[in-house]
Formats: C-alpha cells, structure tokens, sequence
C-alpha cells in the first residue's frame, strides 16, 4: 500500500516566475534574450573561482534547490474498457524543497506525452478516454523547485481491458428446493449474479433453448429475471442458468412446479350394506393436479330430499364404511378428491342406490298372564277401644282392602246403624271412620264395622265407653289420692 504523501510545499511566489518564463515562449521575439548569457566574460572569469559557473547552471530553480527522488510502489488498482487506475507512493527522499506534484506519463505506439494538465495532488490517478486493447507504458515523476525526480516505471505495458471476474450466481434461498405455482398465475423470479466483464447469461430446459413465446428472460450487469406471464402445467420442470466470463462459468439449476386442482376419483362403488351402514370403496383420480393427494372428501344424500351432507373430509385411505344411515331412507355417495391447492371441482357419484331396509325389526309383544285382582274384603288396621265424656263427639277408625270395592256396614251392639242423623259414616279410598256426635249416657256399648262383596265379608268390632262428667272428677280424685 502507498505510504501517506508529504505534505506539498506552497510556492504562491514562483507562481509569477514560471508564467514569466512560459510567457516569452510563445513569442516571436526570444531570441535577443539569451544574448547576455553569450557573454563571455562572466562565465570566462576563472579568477573568482568556479561557484558562479555552478550557480548558472540551474537556470529553472532556486540556488541550492534538488529534486526529490522517484516515487516508489507505482502499481495498477484498476481498469476497465476505457480506463486505468494507478496508485503509488511518495518519494522517500524529498529534501527542502518540499513537493509541488506529479506528472504522469504514458507511452502509447510510441509517442510519449503527459496526460495531466496540472500538476497532480495526490497519489492516486485515472487515466481516461483509453481505447479498448491499448497498450499502455505508465510512468510518474515528481517535480518540486528542483525540477523532475527520476521517474518510476510499471514494468509491463498495461492493457486496457476489463479486469476479468469469476462469475457467481446467487440462488435466493426460497428457490434452492423447489418453487411452486398456480395454473395462471405470474412466475417473476430475480437471481442475482457477479462479474467482470458483464457476464453472459444464458438459460436452457432439459439441455434445450428456451421458447420465447412461453419464457422471458431479461439480464442485467447485475442480475437475469425468469419471468411467466401466465404459467401453464408444461412450464413445470428443471431450469438451468449458466453464467460466462472468458474462460470461467459458473452453473445453478432452478425447479419451477405448477400445480392446479385435481381431478376427481376415476370410479366409486358400493361394495355392501347392513344394518344402518354403508361400505364404500373408491380408486385415486387419473389427473393429480401435477402434485400428490392429500385426501377425499365423502358426501352422503338422501333420495328424499337430494341434499348433500359432508360425512367425511380430508380421508386418506380408498375405503371407507358410513354409519348412522336412517331406516327406511335411500342414499346415494360421492368423493371429492383434495391436493395442496385444494378440492376437486368434480366428484365421482355411486351408480347404485344403497336402501336401508327394516327387515328383522318387526315388534312382537310379550304375552302377558293378567293379573287378577279380585280379593275378599280385608281390615288392614282395625277399631280400637275408646272411652269418651258425655256430650263430646267421638270418632272411630279403621281401613279395609278388597275388589270390588266392598260394601261397609256399621253396627251398634249387633244392630245395624243404618241413616242414624246422630251418626256420622264416611269411606273414602278404604278408610273407613264413624263419627258420634254428642254422645249421651246409652250411646256406649259395642260397635262394629263389617265389609263386604262378592268374595267375602269382613268384621271388626270395640267398644265404646262413655262416661258422665261426676264420673270423671271422682275418678280424678281417686286418682289424685
């Protein structure tokens, strides 16, 4: 790498010098001015010694001014078709002086010249506006108020020549595998690429050119676009893209799949029927879609109503038994098949009809013996003693069972009651009751509740007890004592 450059030395005074010797140049009338320098007799002076000779001899510079040496590590750091770039460094000895700049020669089917106009700053130039296939002899020389440096030379001429670049295709991620597409859709796929000179790109299909009408292809410095207007199932297939720069290549392959909806299942048949189930069995569609199945979808329909009903849906296999059918209907099926872009706009339909029938169902009653529920009159809870108080009402209680319903007759001391107002007979759901209604001293004694009907009679009896009220207080008293 260059080292760093000196700092240029600042000569704002000699400025005026050098235009005043550029000045008398170009003029016609020169030549009366070098007549003092053929004077003799200043230079013929031996007797003041030979510094003045010395001193005369640099008519270009300061008295006592060197030029610096050559710059060093002059090198090409670029080119192209039109162009060379050169870089060096700075002299290693400058003295002084100082530097004013550089001066870059170029040597071109032999005739030299300088390709700068101004002294050049810094250490690195462009040389322009070359000719492809030129060769070019470089050289740079520095120049401060001493003068020229010995010049530094490229040791080969240069060419003026792209600098060639291996050429290197870079695939996109998403399309090192596989890329897939609808049926109609766009494909505008970019891959990027590398090199020097502007590579050549060229694109072929199983070893063919591609169609022009089906494929476009449009190439840049930088990158080549594969782009599909409408993409069809022929589109699909292996792509390869072949990069050139001189004698290096460079190759990649591109997949490109398009994919549509499948077709539908070649046959379905009904292979048997029981019960309230179906068997089906089915073959795979011929047109996959130009990509593998995923499943079926089955559909059931009633004859009835012609509806279709989703009994299945993303099924793998190429059988399957439907369940659930309702009695007496008649059914028909259909499948649909299913792949990545989605359901088949088709289905295949069973030909025959599936009937689920009510065979072996017919209801048979069990015989049963019937019950018979005739029954003799029975007390389930009999009378039980009581003693009343005369003037207050009593009542006397039992239940009794029998079908038919039996007949209940009360009775007093073996007398039947019969529509006596003074007493009360009720019986409701086989509880029987007899109400006395303010009994007096003589309404003691025996009574009886007695049940009958066809099959029998039942009888029950107890007694009743009634006392006055002196009774009473003198039984309390006994009782107390």
């Amino acid at each position: 790498m260059p080292s760093k450059p000196a700092p240029i030395k600042k000569a704002a005074k000699k400025e005026p010098e050098k235009k005043e010797e550029k000045a008398p140049e170009p003029a016609p009338e020169p030549a009366p001015e070098p007549a003092p320098v053929e004077e003799a007799p200043a230079e013929a002076a031996p007797a003041e010694g030979e510094a003045p000779a010395e001193g005369a001899a640099p008519a270009e510079g300061n008295v006592g001014s060197e030029p610096t040496s050559a710059p060093v590590d002059l090198f090409v750091e670029d080119k192209n078709d039109n162009s060379v770039t050169i870089i060096w460094s700075q002299p290693e000895t400058i003295g002084d002086s100082g530097l004013d700049g550089y001066v870059i020669e170029v040597c071109k089917d032999g005739s030299k010249s300088p390709v700068n106009e101004d002294l050049q700053k810094s250490s690195r130039y462009v040389i322009k506006n070359q000719t492809t296939g030129d060769r070019l002899k470089i050289r740079v020389v520095a120049v401060n108020e001493g003068g020229r440096s010995p010049p530094v030379t490229l040791p080969e001429p240069v060419l003026v020549k792209e600098v060639a670049d291996r050429p290197k295709i870079r695939m996109p991620r998403f399309l090192r595998q596989r890329y897939v597409a609808h049926v109609g859709e766009k494909v505008n796929l970019t891959i990027p690429f590398t090199g020097k000179p502007k590579p050549e790109v060229s694109w072929t299909k199983k070893g063919a050119a591609l169609d022009p009408k089906r494929v476009n292809i449009r190439s840049t410095e930088r990158d080549s676009i594969l782009f599909i207007r409408s993409a069809e199932r022929d589109d699909s297939g292996v792509y390869e893209m072949c990069l050139k720069v001189e004698g290096f290549e460079d190759k990649v392959s591109l997949t490109l799949q398009i994919v549509e909806l499948p077709g539908p299942p070649a046959s379905v048949k009904i292979v048997d029927t029981w019960g309230f189930n179906v068997a089906l069995e089915w073959t795979a569609p011929k047109d996959n879609g130009n990509t593998e199945i995923t499943g079926y979808t089955i559909q059931k329909a009633d004859k009835k109503t012609g509806d279709w009903f989703t009994v299945l849906e993303h099924y793998h296999r190429l059988n399957a038994t439907i369940s659930d059918l309702i009695m007496g209907n008649t059914y028909k099926f259909r499948v649909f098949s299913e792949n990545k872009v989605g359901m088949s706009e088709s289905a295949a339909v069973t030909k025959e009809e599936a009937k689920i029938l009510k065979t072996g169902i017919d209801y048979k009653p069990l015989e049963y013996k019937e019950h018979d529920f005739n029954e003799a009159p029975k007390f389930t809870t009999s009378l039980s003693d009581r003693a009343t108080t005369v003037g207050y009402s009593t009542k006397l209680l039992c239940s009794v069972r029998g079908f038919p319903k039996p007949k209940i007759e009360w009775m007093k001391n073996q007398m039947i009651i019969g529509d006596d107002p003074k007493f009360r007979q009720i019986c409701v759901q086989g509880i029987c009751s007899l109400e006395i209604r303010k009994p007096g001293n003589f309404d003691g004694g025996v009574y009886s509740c007695r049940a009958k009907n066809d099959h029998g009679e039942a009888i029950i009896s107890c007694k009743l007890d009634v006392k006055r009220k002196c009774c009473q207080e003198e039984d309390k008293r006994h009782q107390t004592q």
